[in-house]
């Protein structure tokens, strides 16, 4: 069980260095519409469209690298004066009652957003039209690499549970 925990941990940690600095791409592509407002008066037809795009594909694919890295809001006030063992019941119980829910609504509504927009060919409106199904099918990839790493976490969760009922 261990082993499957640590290659999420490793999948996610890898996919999210290799994603985040795709920040600077899009900060230079603002940098870019921002100089052709200033210079030209006008904006590009493409930067917009592309950088808003981009960035929720990048706050996407980061946010399972964010739960790896317990940089997600917690209620660790209250948390912090359980015992270890009731801090990861507390962890399970709560995946079960509000990450299933969720991941499972992100999954099945975000796939039907998804082949919806691609059975359209679904594009960006304006002169430039840029295909918007890429970024839907983000959703669902993004949803599964959250799923692993709450997996991941909720075997964590176990072991610890293990740990602290043997003596």
């Amino acid at each position: 069980m261990n082993a499957i925990a640590k290659a999420i941990d490793t999948l996610n940690e890898g996919f999210g260095r290799l994603i985040a600095p795709l920040i600077a791409v899009i900060t230079l592509i603002v940098i870019y519409d921002i100089a052709m407002r200033f210079f030209i008066g006008r904006p590009s037809d493409w930067a917009f469209d592309v950088t808003k795009m981009l960035f929720g594909v990048h706050f996407m694919l980061m946010a399972a690298y964010g739960l790896r890295h317990h940089a997600h809001v917690e209620v660790d006030v209250l948390k912090r004066l359980l015992s270890r063992r009731k801090q990861a019941a507390l962890e399970i119980i709560g995946y079960l009652i509000f990450f299933v829910p969720f991941i499972w609504m992100l999954l099945t509504l975000g796939w039907d957003f998804f082949m919806r927009s691609f059975s359209r060919s679904e594009t960006t409106y304006g002169m430039v039209a840029i295909p918007v199904y890429p970024v839907k099918a983000v959703i669902v990839i993004a949803a599964m690499l959250i799923l692993l790493q709450a997996i991941a976490i909720v075997i964590r969760a176990i072991q610890q549970l293990r740990e602290e009922k043997t003596p």
